[in-house]
């Protein structure tokens, strides 16, 4: 039994001086995001912006294979087709021109027509500025959806800030209390008050600091590549810039707007399908050059004659027959009837660019009213914010007298924690003043082209 024991205290000692001699592993480090630094990652890293940009590229491939579909083309075609003979010279059954027939050709194929019919190539252009547009579009979206979440982490970190000073002012408050009643100069119900308030602040604060994590996670999915809460931002939100005039905010968006250009490449993207709708009403002209062979042997010079070689003259033989070549071929398709089909389509398409119209119509309508509403929403939330910072320093100097009158006798102990509550508010609203101002300008940014 005592060896057992002896043995099992050496293990335990040598395994408790190998852990404490494992090198310990580095913590961590912190980085420290700036805004434009968050903006920078997510355009790196956003899969909005990304998708987006996929679509623009996707669109620019259908530019090149419009303009593709106006060149010439060169095939190679090569072909055996074997016929069961029939006991004849011919020996088909079918329209062959021999039991054996190899094709060993190179074809050149042109539509001449389609050298001045340019109008898939347009469509395919305006089809890509739209989507160029909706790119534009996805990254303002994304930037003023970065800023937000950016001050959101900067709200909340001051919204901790002020739960802790909060949590500070009822710890004293219940500190006084306790003292005044060890002294009879207060009611016990005076110390319960405080301990009340204690309690609600702590919880406030328990609220806050998740709300920070749960804004942190927000923007950590937007400018990451792989998920991380270990970093901190830079707070600025007390750095205000002066929100734009209404006029500049105007013509910056109407001249940089990917909402309007947008809309605008889907009006001209729907006029030119019309033009290619009208296209099927005009004849198609094709030119088809053949060279190579096509013979019942595959050789450039066939040694049956006899027994291959036809002729227009009845009984005409040769000794050998030349059977590389070339021809030519030229086609004109004229469309007579196709049971409306063409009509059809040409209103469907006149169709679609009357809708795009009206689309044009409303989006430069509420475009309109986003920027006025947007604006006066930065106006409003800038003319508050000296007014928030204000309340906030004068509900503390309230706070402070109120609870030198209770240490006096001359208040209750009901004012001070009013007087706690009006000043943990003021602190607040004048955090949330601060984010409502950096996120109406966010806004408007991303209608003007600012971000």
């Amino acid at each position: 039994m005592f060896s057992f024991v002896y043995r099992s205290l050496v293990f335990l000692t040598i395994a408790s001086c190998a852990f404490s001699q494992q090198p310990e592993q580095p913590p961590s480090q912190t980085i420290t995001i700036t805004l434009q630094n968050a903006l920078a990652r997510a355009r790196k890293y956003g899969a909005q912006v990304e998708t987006a940009d996929i679509a623009a590229r996707f669109a620019h491939e259908d530019v090149k294979q419009a303009k593709a579909t106006t060149l010439p083309t060169l095939n190679g075609l090569n072909q055996f087709i074997y016929t069961e003979g029939n006991g004849t010279p011919s020996g088909v059954f079918v329209a062959n021109d021999g039991v054996h027939v190899y094709n060993e050709q190179l074809q050149g194929h042109a539509d001449l027509l389609a050298f001045i019919r340019r109008g898939p190539v347009h469509l395919a252009e305006a089809a890509e500025a739209v989507a160029r547009a909706k790119a534009d579009l996805a990254a303002r979206g994304l930037n003023a959806t970065v800023i937000q979440d950016y001050y959101t982490i900067a709200n909340t970190e001051r919204r901790i800030a002020n739960a802790q000073q909060s949590l500070k002012e009822a710890k004293q408050f219940q500190d006084i209390t306790e003292k005044l009643e060890q002294g009879g100069e207060a009611a016990h119900a005076d110390v319960l008050k405080a301990q009340l308030q204690v309690q609600q602040r702590q919880r406030d604060l328990g609220d806050a600091l998740l709300a920070l994590q749960k804004a942190k996670i927000a923007l950590a999915v937007l400018i990451f590549p792989a998920f991380q809460l270990d970093y901190d931002i830079v707070d600025d939100l007390a750095e205000l810039p002066v929100p734009p005039t209404l006029p500049d905010a105007v013509a910056q968006a109407t001249s940089n707007s990917p909402d309007l250009r947008a809309a605008n490449a889907n009006v001209s993207q729907a006029k030119l399908g019309v033009t290619v709708a009208r296209y099927a009403y005009l004849p198609s002209f094709g030119l088809d050059v053949f060279y190579g062979i096509n013979a019942n042997q595959f050789a450039a010079v066939s040694s049956q004659a006899q027994a291959t070689g036809r002729s227009t003259l009845p009984n005409y033989q040769v000794t050998n027959r030349q059977n590389l070549g070339y021809s030519a071929m030229a086609t004109l398709n004229i469309p007579l009837w196709d049971w409306g089909s063409i009509r059809s389509k040409v209103r469907q398409a006149s169709l679609k660019e009357r809708q795009a119209e009206l689309d044009l119509n409303i989006t430069q309508k509420q475009f309109e009213g986003e920027i006025a509403s947007s604006w006066q929403e930065a106006q409003t939330a800038f003319s508050q914010v000296s007014s928030l910072r204000d309340s906030a320093g004068t509900a503390a100097e309230s706070l402070r007298l109120t609870l030198l009158r209770y240490q006096a006798g001359e208040a209750t102990a009901l004012e001070v924690t009013d007087a706690q509550t009006t000043a943990s508010q003021a602190r607040n609203a004048y955090a949330d003043g601060l984010l409502r101002y950096r996120t109406a300008l966010a806004t408007l940014g991303s209608l003007t082209g600012i971000f």
